[in-house]
């Protein structure tokens, strides 16, 4: 008798020493409306690899993820999935600010924690992890403003028209050149965050307005919108820029004069750390009061210009062209904003 129970506990004692025993498994969606630029499949990669470096704290994360082009009721069907599937947690880069609030609702009724992240929800059953949009705008806005001795005509190449994220972007540079009376905003178009389209809005802007002195350029278009500048032979315009290792490469080529404010594809990744530790209970420091909605955790907005183009650089070289500068708050940085 005593040999057989010395038997099954030394058995049961080999089968846990040769698994992976975890103190808590959760299930997470991650919901991405859109894949028309590198940066969405960078944030879903970064969101990805965050979850498995949960591993190491005893945590283990499954991750689900739900990304193609898809209108409103397209992504809707994506919450409806992860509430089926049963999710613990939904992060969600919206393309509506407003549309949501429905489905949120039934999420949270479900005990699914819901964070949005790269555009802000109205949504008071979300809460939002990310980079200000309006103030990402603000700063590059504020950079050319400067630069230009705040006079002169201004052109805007704008992303994908009616997403929250544009839209908020749109009234910060706006907000910021009015300030400026000699300044003017001549033209504003948009091109998708697609390279080639901002380029071509680019040589298109140049042949309708001559007179142009600044471009104000949302990354993902930047590089293309500097090639047809530069083919144009202009040497007295001034335009933001972006944080993608092929644009560094141009800038560092060409000696640019750029600034760039960051919206890192780590936000996601901010999002979901700070969704795991909301998971376990902790409850943040400061209530999420950030936003127009007053439900948002607002992340830094790294910015880059000449000042320290290189230190940025450095971090760049090694990595494919579409590649964008990121940051995100790690395991630890992220539980540093709960009690």
């Amino acid at each position: 008798m005593k040999k057989n129970l010395l038997k099954l506990i030394t058995t049961t004692a080999l089968i846990l020493a040769g698994s992976t025993v975890f103190a808590k498994d959760y299930k997470i969606g991650l919901s991405n409306g859109w894949v028309g630029s590198e940066w969405r499949t960078q944030m879903i990669d970064e969101a990805t690899a965050a979850a498995a470096k949960w591993d190491d704290k005893g945590v283990n994360i499954t991750v689900s993820v739900q990304s193609a082009n898809v209108d409103v009721p397209g992504q809707i069907a994506h919450i409806r999935n992860f509430i089926a599937q049963g999710v613990d947690a939904i992060i969600i880069n919206p393309n509506s600010p407003t549309a949501f609030d429905p489905i949120f609702k039934l999420a949270k009724a479900k005990g699914i924690l819901v964070i949005s992240t790269d555009a802000e929800v109205s949504s008071k059953d979300a809460l939002y992890v990310g980079i200000d949009q309006k103030g990402w705008a603000m700063k590059s806005a504020k950079w050319l403003a400067e630069a230009m001795g705040g006079k002169g005509k201004v052109v805007a190449i704008n992303g994908f028209a009616g997403h929250p994220a544009n839209e908020m972007r749109v009234s910060g540079y706006q907000e910021v050149f009015n300030a400026y009376k000699d300044i003017e905003i001549i033209a504003e178009v948009n091109a998708n965050w697609d390279q080639a389209q901002g380029q071509q809005a680019m040589q298109n802007l140049l042949a309708t307005y001559p007179d142009i002195n600044g471009v104000w350029v949302q990354d993902g278009m930047a590089d293309g919108s500097w090639r047809a500048i530069t083919d144009s032979g202009r040497k007295d315009i001034l335009a933001t820029g972006e944080i993608r290792r092929d644009f560094f490469d141009s800038w560092g080529k060409n000696g640019y004069k750029t600034g760039a404010s960051v919206n890192p594809p780590g936000v996601m990744a901010s999002a979901l750390n700070v969704a795991v530790h909301m998971l376990e209970g902790k409850e943040l420091k400061a209530p999420a009061t950030d936003g127009v909605y007053g439900n948002a955790v607002y992340l830094p907005i790294p910015f880059v210009d000449e000042s320290n183009y290189s230190e940025v650089y450095a971090k760049l070289k090694d990595k494919p062209g579409y590649y964008s500068y990121s940051v995100s708050l790690s395991i630890d940085e992220a539980g540093a904003l709960f009690k």
